[in-house]
């Protein structure tokens, strides 16, 4: 199948990986120094690929990248490194290794990375012809085509997130992304898939909890012309569009048993079959999955697999809300304003401080999606150079009043920002976007309380009497209606 040069200072190690590949039909040359591996790649041109321990005796991978890039500059280097020289391993790929395998090795997964370079390598020297069922990229309406570059924070958290991002981005792994509904997993898989060698390839993304469960096989993997009832054509699915790309499972808790264990397959097997289908298809493509659930924990619950979770669970990257880092509120508020002057054509300057004082009391649970939100519909509002608390929805300038003294700020003064009672308009700028009746009607009573709030002052006991209801009640009615808004 070719041949490999395996460099490592363990002579056992070396062994090992020798019986291994020779099994799987490699000619495998050894060696347990630097030198005598640079010896070898100087005096035999004939090399495949080569798997090189990060750290050796009397020298390091880096020393065989280097001469291997000057002798050949197509020959794939593997670097094998213990997760403390992750970052090193990194760095090395920067200088043009092709991939890094982590101690301890697993043997299939060698093999995969090693099948890989040389396949590429292959493709680089003699470029086929496109296959007659490739899927051209355009072709797939959800492939990310947004140029905007991702916006940095300040918050140590967030620089925490573009380390990591920047850290797996040049790697193969895949990614559990954990945070809550709006704060931008999407954006983070998209931005790992720009800094990958995958960009130039699909980036799909699809909302799992969105998928019906009869549908999500076909959607996932395609389906064959009369596989099922209402097939009446041949369907690509997701992972195929997805080809030498990378796939993005927002929500994937919500995948069915059954289609969890066909994902396992996949991932292990790098194929697929079409539902209905005979012939199965080869894939190369990296798999980012996002959860606001810790996939463990419901993985130990029974209602995810946890054969899958280890399989994905490569690298984690968690996000926090954007109440848990004040500092950056602002920055994507500016980048959103920004967006909104560009899409509204106006030429709205910034915001007030009393205006920026309300945007960092306000928890924010909807996240960036919200804040997002609430920028544009402010832009719209704004009839001055600067956005003022008037042009702010009613429930955020007064969120204190409305939810109780434990939204306080550390310091212990409440800051509040009243809007006129006559400034609460029955619209679409207020209730949220409904799909059955029971959601409107929780706007609607949302609505009348606010407004019952207004006229007592946000007296919470006078406006429950108004209302003929306790005050528990009130409260009751006031959270069920943020819990809904959240969703």
């Amino acid at each position: 199948m070719g041949k490999i040069l395996v460099i490592d200072d363990d002579l056992t190690t070396c062994n090992l990986l020798n019986k291994f590949l020779s099994k799987h039909g490699f000619t495998v040359i050894t060696t347990t120094t630097a030198k005598k591996a640079i010896e070898y790649l100087n005096d035999i041109h004939d090399f495949d690929a080569v798997l090189c321990d990060l750290r050796l005796e009397n020298g390091d991978g880096k020393d065989i990248l280097l001469r291997s890039g000057e002798l050949y500059s197509d020959l794939p280097v593997i670097i094998i490194t213990g997760f403390n020289d992750l970052k090193t391993a990194v760095n090395i790929m920067k200088l043009g290794a092709y991939d890094y395998i982590l101690k301890p090795i697993i043997p299939d997964e060698m093999l995969s990375t090693i099948e890989h370079a040389m396949k590429d390598r292959v493709d680089k020297i003699q470029p086929k012809s496109k296959p007659a069922e490739e899927i051209p990229e355009k072709e797939n309406a959800e492939t990310f085509t947004d140029s905007e570059e991702y916006i940095s924070a300040q918050s140590k958290a967030f620089q925490t997130i573009m380390e990591q991002m920047g850290l797996v981005a040049l790697t193969d792994y895949s990614v559990i992304i954990y945070g809550e509904s709006g704060v931008g997993k999407e954006a983070i898989a998209q931005e790992i898939h720009k800094r990958s060698r995958r960009r130039n390839h699909p980036f799909m993304a699809i909302d799992c909890g969105a998928l019906q469960k009869e549908l999500s096989g076909s959607e996932l993997f395609g389906h064959e012309k009369g596989a099922f009832t209402g097939a009446v054509s041949q369907k690509i699915g997701s992972f195929e569009l997805a080809n030498k790309g990378t796939l993005f499972l927002d929500e994937i808790g919500n995948l069915s048993y059954d289609i969890q264990t066909s994902l396992l397959r996949v991932i292990q097997e790098r194929e697929m079959r079409r539902v209905g289908g005979t012939t199965d298809i080869q894939l190369d493509v990296r798999i980012i999955v996002a959860s606001n659930k810790e996939l463990w924990t419901t993985s130990q619950k029974g209602e995810f697999r946890e054969d899958l979770f280890h399989r994905l669970n490569e690298f984690t990257i968690k996000v926090p809300p954007l109440r848990e880092r004040k500092e950056d509120i602002m920055i994507f508020a500016r980048h959103f304003l920004s967006k909104a002057n560009e899409a509204l054509h106006k030429t709205v300057k910034g915001f007030s401080e009393d205006a920026e004082n309300v945007f960092k009391t306000y928890p924010w649970y909807g996240n960036l999606r919200e804040l997002k939100n609430v920028v544009k519909r402010a832009a719209l509002l704004a009839d001055g150079e600067y956005i003022e608390p008037a042009s702010l929805p009613f429930e955020i300038c007064n969120y204190l009043k409305l939810f109780g003294e434990e939204m306080k700020p550390s310091d212990g003064n409440t800051i509040t920002y009243s809007v006129p009672l006559q400034d609460i308009p029955l619209s679409e700028d207020n209730i949220s976007s409904t799909t059955t009746l029971k959601d409107a009607m929780i706007d609607m009573e949302y609505q009348l309380i606010l407004k019952t709030l207004a006229k007592c002052n946000f007296n919470k006991s006078k406006a429950a009497k108004m209302l003929k209801i306790d005050r528990r009640t009130l409260y009751n009615k006031m959270n069920l209606y943020r819990e809904h808004n959240q969703k």
